[in-house]
């Protein structure tokens, strides 16, 4: 709801669907907080020497994410070709993730969460970038 309310009161004409670049922004924000949070939990789990990769997808994930949510949210004066990019790489990002956790999520409740996550930030950034 704010990203909504905020990318409403930029004083710039919208040159993408608001309502879409909000559900990306919004996304991407959700997904950073959850693999940061699986990448936490799987550090805990005992057999943390098979997590690695998951651990190690689940924080580049969360960085990518993070990064394509603040280029994502700044308006003035963007670079299309860039925001294409930001949105290419955090779509990879989020199937290497998505695809880890998911070898994982029949014994490990975080990584079906965060793998059902990075599908869904995938998706919101496809539409994004459709809709440019």
């Amino acid at each position: 709801m704010s990203t909504t309310a905020m990318l409403e009161t930029h004083p710039s004409t919208a040159t993408v669907d608001r309502t879409a670049l909000a559900r990306a922004i919004d996304a991407t924000l959700t997904c950073s907080q959850t693999c940061t949070a699986c990448a936490d939990a799987c550090l805990a789990e005992p057999d943390v020497a098979e997590m690695a990769r998951c651990i190690r997808d689940d924080l580049d994930c969360a960085d990518v994410c993070q990064t394509t949510s603040r280029v994502l949210t700044r308006q003035t004066a963007g670079d299309p070709q860039l925001t294409r990019a930001v949105l290419e790489v955090c779509i990879q990002a989020c199937s290497v993730c998505a695809a880890s956790c998911n070898e994982h999520r029949d014994h490990h409740e975080h990584c079906r969460i965060c793998a059902d996550t990075c599908e869904a930030c995938g998706q919101a950034c496809r539409a994004l970038l459709h809709a440019l």
